[in-house]
């Protein structure tokens, strides 16, 4: 079954094709499609901005799409410093790559790290009368910790992972494998979405 995946960021759709191939999904990303609508993330919550995108690229498709997002919340953290949706623009300021893993690195700096944790959200719409979405504990990632350190190593799309470590481990998680790295960064909360919402 084909499924459009609602993203522009050809590291997140790589990520994402490997993590459900095993229940016979293949995604096509945004980029295969010419004159899409530029959707402004407004929501409050990770479900909110899923949901906005999800169903302004069906309107615009007509076929089935899914969206995610996600928010970044740090323990300890005060709640002004708190990024939740707004990774890419805290503070108000949007950040590319590697402002983004200056930023982030210098918290960690500040605080002597962060345990960090990404909660995850879901919008799939199939058609006008089917729609599902989740925003459940179990498509959220795992702790990990964020240190002011970059790993020499950087993959656009993923800036943080330059900076962020495996707590169980100690490690980079670029120093992990895909089956280490796809446990901790995309659970398997996502393939029990879709079988359930698809029936597979």
């Amino acid at each position: 079954m084909q499924m459009i995946y609602g993203t522009g960021n050809q590291a997140k759709l790589a990520h994402m094709r490997r993590h459900l191939e095993p229940l016979g999904l293949s995604l096509i990303g945004l980029d295969s499609f010419d004159s899409l609508p530029s959707v402004e993330e407004t929501g409050r919550t990770p479900l909110e901005n899923a949901r906005l995108k999800a169903h302004a690229y069906y309107r615009a498709l007509g076929r089935p799409v899914f969206s995610c997002d996600s928010g970044l919340y740090f323990a300890g953290l005060p709640d002004a410093l708190q990024p939740g949706v707004h990774v890419r623009s805290p503070q108000g300021r949007y950040l590319d790559d590697d402002a983004m893993t200056a930023y982030y690195g210098e918290l960690a700096r500040q605080y002597g790290g962060l345990t960090a944790r990404y909660h995850n959200a879901i919008c799939l719409v199939m058609d006008e009368a089917h729609c599902f979405e989740s925003e459940d504990p179990s498509l959220w990632g795992e702790s990990f910790r964020i240190v002011a350190q970059p790993h020499p190593k950087r993959e656009s799309g993923f800036p943080l992972d330059r900076i962020s470590v495996h707590i169980p481990t100690g490690r980079y998680y670029y120093d992990l494998d895909h089956l280490e790295v796809d446990g901790g960064t995309l659970p398997d909360g996502f393939r029990c979405f879709f079988r359930q919402a698809l029936g597979l």
